[in-house]
């Protein structure tokens, strides 16, 4: 299982929000790029970046920050945040990004997905965001009618190699993560899952793990230092 350091940007700089509330942030420190450069040298393997004003606004905002990143660091990382557009998706991978996650436009602009996935295969992603089941859209601002399983089936249609899924009740709670739903979304697919939110103790990873999902996204544990990379790895 690979674990992903998130690195969450709002306003230029590293921050963590609270069940994706823009007003309840923490933030981390003024550089992402200082950040993702200790994640590295701590061991990380991949990197996972949010642009939080691109995910909001449904456009990239913080694009500059991440194209240094990419650019600096030499484990691979993935962004998602306001990818709405396959000029947007060129723009991420020729500047080096590995995997680029589309979330609100795999609800709102399936020709977009499918046109992505296409032309760059794995290297799309989609972020499934889910409230009681239900996938939300718009930073999380907006909650759908259409259940996360059932985007799930459509996107294995598509052609989609990997999801991230985010149980938004449990993100940035340091609750611990929703394990029966996780496993319900893991043994329902084919396609790689990395599960989000609320993984916050040694347990907690021990316990994601034994699901068999490809990857872990940690984010709050991992600042507050009630987790260290050191230790997970």
């Amino acid at each position: 299982m690979i674990i992903f350091p998130a690195i969450d940007i709002k306003d230029g700089k590293c921050v963590r929000l609270t069940q994706g509330d823009y007003n309840k942030e923490t933030i981390y420190n003024d550089s992402p790029l200082a950040v993702a450069k200790e994640w590295q040298q701590k061991g990380a393997e991949y990197l996972h970046l949010i642009d939080l004003n691109g995910a909001k606004e449904g456009r990239s905002i913080n694009e500059e920050i991440i194209f240094s990143i990419a650019k600096e660091i030499n484990i691979p990382v993935q962004v998602g945040g306001g990818v709405r557009s396959l000029e947007t998706v060129e723009a991420f991978i020729s500047a080096g990004v590995d995997r680029v996650i589309v979330g609100t436009a795999a609800i709102n602009d399936r020709d977009f997905l499918t046109t992505a996935v296409e032309k760059y295969g794995e290297k799309i992603a989609v972020s499934i965001d889910a409230r009681k089941g239900y996938v939300a859209t718009d930073g999380w601002t907006k909650t759908s009618t259409i259940k996360a399983t059932d985007l799930l089936a459509d996107l294995e249609k598509i052609g989609v190699s990997t999801v991230v899924y985010t149980d938004i009740f449990k993100d940035g709670m340091l609750e611990g993560p929703n394990l029966e739903e996780l496993q319900m979304i893991n043994e329902r697919t084919s396609i790689d899952v990395i599960a989000s939110g609320g993984i916050t103790t040694a347990e907690d990873v021990s316990d994601v793990k034994q699901l068999k999902v490809y990857g872990a996204i940690i984010g709050k544990a991992l600042y507050d230092g009630t987790l260290t990379l050191e230790d997970i790895l």
